[in-house]
């Protein structure tokens, strides 16, 4: 070895040119090769090659290139990428126990599945789409399986029974429950009346904007205009016009606009004094309101606040700088590092601790007897969800068919549409609550996915992701297996 350059060193070995005594052999001469050194075709060593598809697995392309200039290897993303997809893939026997789930390559328009290993929680593949035939093939290919935990989508349903009709079914619990709570809200949210006289006590003034209260406040703005100085109307735009169907002007709004305009805004400091000394105008200069009539009520309201606040300052006003309507309400001073609230504003409550909800207050249980006591309905349903409650925590699905049963039965407990929803896929649900498998481990690569896809900032295609995933996931494996177990 000797130094080439500074910071370079180079070696050079020699190697022996062998030729071949058969006539008819194509290859006349070929070159003796070092293990581990040296490869066929080969512009970098194989240690190199190793390093670089390690590095591309982990931090894909353009981060290797970038890391690769502090260690001295140069190489382009291409070569990097092509060294990632020509990697062998990890090697899995079929599953016993098969996990499916979506995935989102562009939220809300292209979506894939990912298949799992329950057992071994190993990601097996990556299927481009999420069409029922797409998974029948592949569980066509791949025979052997027993059971396949998955959501209640149509579209897994019928292509886990359309590829694998000997496998068992198993709907996943959450998914389930969540569906049972989206049931409970709706039912909840059309007892509204019930829930906003439990929280507003009585002769509470509603928050609904009315038109006669809109009405009261333009006449309160109204009357803060000078004498003789008549309101004017709000300016409109250029290209807004009168809505189709209407011949007269457009009615008032019921509720006005929560922030006003540029134009609406009250001026409440008054100008700068002509001198050159900075000081704003005569002392007993007042804010001027003439623009309070063209803003909402609130609005006039926030500004008759801030002016008075204005006029108890005092002469110190007249120096102190510009500030706005925020100054008045929220101190002046910007969060500590770390601490993205406003001083003055409340911690935002935390959840409980455990996965198990937090025991309701002596308050709140109070009001959740009355309203129960109000509504046979949701007394009714409340029955029914403690006891599917019940199901599903001692894993007895062998009742789920009687609970249906009892609320179709129940016309007052609201929960008929959720029942009926169950019966298609019946076995599956039943199977679901009775045994221990769930979607718990697909849920989890998933979120493993969707963290390595905003690491290529969505520009991989999935051949690419499917490489990444599989790969980084052996890599644990083999790291965890490695690692000494400690009692």
């Amino acid at each position: 070895m000797r130094r080439s350059a500074p910071g370079r060193y180079s070696s050079s070995c020699s190697v022996r040119r062998l030729f071949c005594d058969n006539g008819g052999c194509a290859r006349v001469t070929f070159a003796e090769q070092v293990d581990g050194l040296t490869s066929r075709y080969g512009r970098r060593t194989p240690v190199l090659q190793r390093a670089i598809g390690a590095l591309g697995v982990v931090l894909a392309a353009r981060a290797v290139v970038r890391l690769g200039l502090l260690l001295g290897i140069m190489v382009s993303r291409m070569t990097v990428l092509r060294v990632v997809m020509a990697l062998p893939e990890p090697a899995w026997a079929v599953p016993r126990v098969l996990g499916v789930d979506e995935f989102a390559t562009r939220k809300g328009r292209r979506y894939g599945s990912i298949l799992i290993d329950c057992e071994t929680r190993q990601p097996l593949d990556l299927l481009p789409d999420r069409e029922a035939e797409t998974l029948a093939s592949w569980l066509r290919e791949h025979p052997g399986i027993e059971i396949v935990c998955r959501d209640r989508a149509a579209f897994f349903a019928d292509g886990a029974r359309t590829g694998a009709p000997q496998a068992q079914h198993c709907a996943d619990k959450w998914h389930v429950w969540h569906n049972l709570g989206e049931a409970v809200e709706r039912l909840v949210s059309r007892h509204r009346a019930l829930l906003r006289e439990l929280v507003e006590p009585p002769g509470a003034r509603s928050r609904t904007c009315t038109g006669a209260r809109a009405d009261h406040g333009r006449r309160q703005a109204a009357r803060a205009l000078p004498a003789g100085e008549v309101p004017r109307p709000a300016p409109r735009h250029p290209r807004r016009g009168p809505r189709p169907g209407r011949a007269g002007p457009e009615p008032a709004r019921s509720r006005p606009p929560t922030r006003a305009g540029p134009q609406h805004r009250p001026q409440v400091r008054p100008r700068r004094h002509p001198g050159g000394d900075g000081r704003t105008g005569p002392a007993n200069s007042t804010p001027t309101v003439s623009t309070w009539s063209n803003a909402s009520p609130r609005a006039a309201r926030t500004c008759r606040s801030y002016t008075a606040n204005y006029r108890n300052a005092g002469p110190a006003a007249a120096t102190a700088p510009c500030a706005t309507t925020s100054t008045h309400c929220v101190p002046d001073a910007s969060p500590p590092r770390g601490d993205r609230r406003w001083p003055g504003r409340p911690h935002p409550a935390k959840p409980p601790a455990g996965s198990r909800a937090a025991p309701l207050r002596a308050d709140d249980q109070l009001q959740l007897k009355t309203l129960l006591a109000r509504s046979p309905e949701l007394t009714a349903a409340t029955g029914h969800v403690r006891t599917f409650a019940t199901i599903m925590s001692n894993r007895e699905g062998d009742r789920l068919r009687g609970w249906i049963a009892n609320v179709c039965a129940d016309e007052q407990c609201g929960l008929t549409s959720f029942a009926a929803g169950l019966i298609p896929d019946l076995d599956a649900v039943i199977y679901g609550l009775s045994t221990e498998w769930s979607s718990g481990p697909v849920e989890g690569r998933v979120n493993d996915l969707k963290a390595l896809k905003r690491a290529l900032f969505g520009r991989a295609g999935l051949p690419l992701l499917r490489k990444r995933v599989l790969l980084i996931a052996a890599s644990r494996r083999a790291k965890s297996a490695s690692e000494p177990k400690h009692p």
